[in-house]
């Protein structure tokens, strides 16, 4: 089965060359041509990729990867005319996969959206290399949380701790199960060992301008 890729971009000659250009290349493609209530409409078409301009009439393409990565893991590239660094930065900060600068060379934009889907498929019925939850974003590869336009580097205890919570949204964890996850072959961790590190991990979210992400249940255990 093709991949599908859904188009976000107002102009209409933009879309309409773009979709051209992905069915000749065998994809599957869609495109948005109502800008409000986006999130709605992406759930409905199910993409494997998206390609987001920045620049859109009801919202900015930022804050749109936002909404999208605290609902979904879908890969997305931005497809955009602003060049600056900055923005790359923040497009990338902001949960992209990619960031490509219009105007566009055809074969390499297919290129790149034949790279960003091998690398996510790749990683299908496996850990995803990047979480998502109410706007928090768990770079599992990178060991970093991002909140926004703010990261935080966290260690190898830390990472494995929020990637337990992330991959059981809305579900307590156990301190025991958790300290059995962390140090399964070790004899004896001090019961203290877990609450300090569970107190840096909400520290490093705070750094970020995160609070009250972890909620702990006192006999039952964490969860976000």
């Amino acid at each position: 089965m093709n991949s599908k890729i859904l188009i976000i971009e107002d102009e209409a000659l933009i879309r309409r060359e773009l979709k051209i250009l992905l069915e000749n290349a065998m994809y599957e493609a869609a495109a948005l041509t109502c800008f409000d209530h986006i999130v709605p409409q992406i759930k409905n078409e199910n993409p494997d990729l998206i390609l987001l301009d920045i620049n859109l009439p009801t919202c900015s393409g930022f804050d749109l990867c936002t909404q999208i990565r605290e609902e979904m893991n879908v890969p997305i590239i931005f497809l955009t005319g602003r060049t600056d660094s900055m923005d790359e930065l923040t497009g990338i900060l902001k949960g992209g996969d990619d960031y490509i600068t219009k105007p566009y060379h055809a074969p390499i934009l297919l290129a790149r959206i034949s790279a960003v889907l091998k690398r996510t498929k790749s990683s299908h019925g496996k850990d995803s290399a990047r979480l998502s939850h109410k706007g928090v974003i768990l770079d599992t590869a990178g060991c970093s949380l991002f909140y926004m336009d703010r990261q935080a580097d966290l260690t190898k205890t830390e990472m494995k701790i929020l990637h337990q919570l992330f991959t059981h949204p809305g579900a307590f964890i156990s301190r025991m199960d958790l300290t059995e996850y962390l140090w399964e072959n070790q004899i004896f961790i001090d019961d203290n060992t877990l609450s300090v590190h569970i107190t840096r991990v909400r520290e490093k979210l705070r750094s970020i301008g995160v609070d009250n992400f972890i909620e702990t249940k006192r006999g039952i255990g964490y969860r976000i």
